[in-house]
């Protein structure tokens, strides 16, 4: 249920502005330089089975008209190896592939967005996460720490005279490195991989 509501929540909004004007940098005369934002992916939250308990926010700041570094504070927890294709593999809420318990993830990324024609950007985030490991009892059994990286093409577009925005967007994560994990956890994970391939992202923003 949850996957279905991200994904139809991304299409449906993504189809919505095709017709809205895209950043055109060279355009613009003025620009302002700072924002705050989140993602649609906060609708993951509804899902009446395995919510995420998902939060997210963004404080980001234009070092140029095409360079963006943004903060990104986020934390979430997951049942399921990050390995599964949350969207396209059917793996992903069985049963069987379930972890004995969930994994809460608290994490502070820094993206970097280098703008390379209108509103099309290419972005690098790199994320340290500190991991609780909690069994099906809600007892947390162990910690742990990983390097979640996403390497991500996306689209920004203007709304309201340029006072907000929303990237749709398209990403390959990677979990660049992670410590031990407890047996049960340890033995399902490894059965994935390390990388996601289009993973979708949609992130909205308030500039000021």
């Amino acid at each position: 249920m949850q996957k279905r509501i991200l994904f139809i929540g991304f299409i449906i909004m993504l189809t919505s502005t095709l017709q809205v004007k895209a950043q055109d940098a060279q355009q613009d005369s003025t620009y302002k330089r700072w924002f705050v934002g989140s993602t649609f992916f906060l609708l993951g939250n509804f899902a009446t089975t395995n919510s995420p308990e998902f939060a997210q926010l963004n404080i980001g700041y234009r070092i140029t008209r095409t360079d963006v570094i943004t903060l990104e504070a986020k934390t979430w927890k997951y049942a399921w190896p990050n390995g599964i294709h949350p969207f396209f593999n059917k793996a992903y809420g069985k049963p069987e592939e379930k972890f004995p318990g969930y994994i809460r993830e608290y994490g502070l990324s820094v993206a970097y967005q280098r703008f390379l024609w209108k509103g099309l950007y290419a972005e690098l985030n790199v994320m340290p996460t500190w991991q609780d490991f909690v069994n099906d009892k809600g007892k947390k059994i162990d910690d742990g720490f990983q390097i979640f990286n996403t390497y991500r093409v996306g689209y920004h577009i203007k709304l309201f005279k340029d006072r907000f925005f929303i990237q749709p967007s398209i990403a390959i994560t990677h979990r660049a490195y992670h410590t031990k994990m407890p047996d049960g956890f340890k033995q399902l994970d490894d059965k994935w991989s390390k990388f996601i391939f289009g993973e979708p992202g949609f992130h909205f923003g308030f500039n000021f």
